[in-house]
This record gives C-alpha cells, sequence and structure tokens, in this order.
C-alpha cells in the first residue's frame, strides 16, 4: 500500500467520557477555527474519493466535549478579527465559554507590515488588518477585555514565536509580548504564553519584566530543565496532544516537576490532535485522550489528573 494512499481525515471516534466527578475544562482552544478546518478537510477527503467529513457548528462541538465530561472551555482570540468572536461565543454561551485575548506573536509583527521571515521558509502574507499598528490592535484587546469583564478571563496567546518569525524582527516580537505582560497585571488577569523554538528568550523577558502572578505556557514544548524553572518560579503548564507524541519525554517529565497543582489540559483545537489520531482535526471532545497520555505520564489514575486540571483552571481563571 503506498503511503500516499489513506491518510485518514475523519474525525476520530469519541473518547470514553471522563470518570463521575473527574469533569474538566479546555483551557485553550479556537472552536471557531475548528469548523472551516473540517470543511478543508471534507474537501480533501472527497477529492480523494474518500466520504465527506461532517462539519459540526459551535453548538454541536461544545455538545460533542460536554458529553465527555468538558465542563467548559476558554476560547481564545488572537488575531484582530478574531477577538470579537472569541468574546461573542462567551456572551453566547455563558458558564460554558470564556474567552482569552491578545495579537498572537506572529500576527504582532505583521501589524504594521514589519515582519521577517523565520526559519518556517514561509513567504509573508499580510492581510488587510495588519495594515492597523499593533498599538492599535493591542488597544482593542484592551477595549473588550475592559467591556466585557465577564467573559475575558485571560490575556493571550502572548509570548515569542521564532519558527515563523526572523532574527531581524525578534526585538520587535519581544516588545509585543512585553506590552501583553504589562497589560495582564495591569487588567490583573492571568496570562497564556505561546512559546516556539524561543524558550530562553521567553524566560529571560518574564524575569526581566516581572512575570503576571498567574503564568501559563499553553501547549507547553520545554525541557526538563524549562520544568524546573517553572516550578521555581509558580507558572502552571497547559499540556496539549503533544503530551501523547513520541519523544516528548521532556514535556511528560516537566508534568512531573510541577504536579498536579500547576498542570492544566487544552486542545489548541484544531491543531496538535493527540495519538493515536495525530494529523485528524481536533476538538474539545479529544481532551480525555490527552489527560489519559497526561496520567501516564504522571503515573497517577485519570480521575485524579482530570480533577486537578479543572480545580487548577478555576483557581487560575476565576472561572
Amino acid at each position: 500500500m503506498s503511503k500516499h494512499h489513506h491518510r485518514d481525515r475523519s474525525w476520530a471516534p469519541a473518547p470514553a467520557p471522563l470518570p463521575d466527578g473527574a469533569c474538566t475544562i479546555d483551557n485553550h482552544t479556537h472552536v471557531a477555527s475548528v469548523i472551516p478546518f473540517a470543511r478543508a478537510m471534507s474537501h480533501e477527503a472527497e477529492a480523494k474519493g474518500q466520504p465527506p467529513v461532517p462539519v459540526y457548528d459551535v453548538d454541536e462541538i461544545l455538545g460533542q466535549a460536554r458529553a465527555v465530561g468538558i465542563e467548559g472551555i476558554i476560547d481564545v482570540g488572537c488575531e484582530l478579527p478574531n477577538l470579537m468572536t472569541a468574546v461573542r461565543m462567551a456572551v453566547d454561551h455563558p458558564g460554558l465559554v470564556h474567552a482569552a485575548l491578545a495579537i498572537h506573536p506572529n500576527e504582532s509583527v505583521l501589524h504594521g507590515h514589519r515582519g521577517v521571515p523565520g526559519p518556517d521558509g514561509l513567504e509573508l502574507k499580510y492581510k488587510p488588518w495588519h495594515e492597523t499598528s499593533f498599538e492599535d490592535a493591542l488597544a482593542e484587546v484592551h477595549r473588550l477585555a475592559t467591556q466585557y469583564p465577564d467573559q475575558v478571563v485571560a490575556i493571550g496567546e502572548t509570548g515569542m514565536d521564532l519558527f515563523r518569525t526572523g532574527e531581524g524582527a525578534k526585538e520587535l516580537q519581544r516588545e509585543a509580548f512585553r506590552a501583553h505582560i504589562a497589560l495582564a497585571k495591569e487588567l490583573g488577569l492571568p496570562m497564556q504564553i505561546h512559546d516556539r523554538d524561543s524558550h530562553r528568550e521567553v524566560i529571560e523577558t518574564l524575569l526581566a519584566d516581572g512575570a503576571p502572578e498567574r503564568t501559563v505556557f499553553h501547549s507547553y514544548s520545554g525541557d526538563a530543565e524549562m520544568g524546573e524553572i517553572a516550578r521555581e518560579q509558580g507558572w502552571y503548564l497547559s499540556f496539549s496532544g503533544t503530551v501523547s507524541y513520541k519523544g516528548n519525554d521532556g514535556i511528560r517529565e516537566s508534568a512531573r516537576l510541577v504536579g498536579l497543582d500547576h498542570i492544566m489540559v487544552e486542545t489548541d483545537a484544531p491543531y496538535l490532535t493527540p495519538m493515536p489520531y495525530r494529523g485528524r482535526t481536533n476538538a474539545p471532545y479529544m481532551i480525555p485522550y490527552t489527560l489519559t497520555a497526561l496520567a501516564d505520564a504522571m503515573d497517577l489514575p485519570l480521575a485524579a489528573v482530570a480533577r486537578a486540571t479543572r480545580a487548577v483552571t478555576r483557581e487560575v481563571y476565576g472561572v
């Protein structure tokens, strides 16, 4: 069978629901993005002669999550046109959906057309909203966070990404990160960090500026050494499907290092689908697969880890 034969683009089967009393919260997801992602998967499947993939709406996606014990999500808006989308979803689903808002590190340097191609080799693509300066874009984050205090529970995702952004724009990206740190502190909100190929830079910046009291590394990707620093600083680590990927021993070791009172779970949907379904569309209903991998890494019962992630998420975000 040729390796191009049948990449499965269908939805992964629903996992077994979490044990009674062990519901949890997906603390970092992009539900609005799941819909076009699934639509693209369906087009690809049909082009390959595979059956179409169903495309679910927001209510169906949330319903599927609740059916397996996911009692809430934090939906992340991190591009200027998506800020209000996350807020609106939280307004429409009170108690179930909360919003986190920021200008993503890769977006921050595209505003005002200041980007530099990164090691990923992709060409820069400016969108109409990048005509807006970074300062004005961040002012919109501030405005929505103060106008919708019941919905907006975090500033994020912010941080640094030296895979997508080249060395020439590194300091611009760092300045944007520092502006978000200041905003999170000003508003008294927790901060979600995006850190890709930039562990040293992110840690240096947090230590230099003083991290917000509740600092969360979303889809944590560090090694044990970084896990030690997180433990010393009291930072929180949020684990995505990558905790289930082969070769990510440093991620698993870090979970053991920080322990149950500093861990959370997330999908980062539609990306980072846990094993054995990597490559398919991710959505909040997949959380139990990631929790199982996390529990295995920590050598603890699934229910205990699920309950811990819920308790930590509630405490950090006040949800």
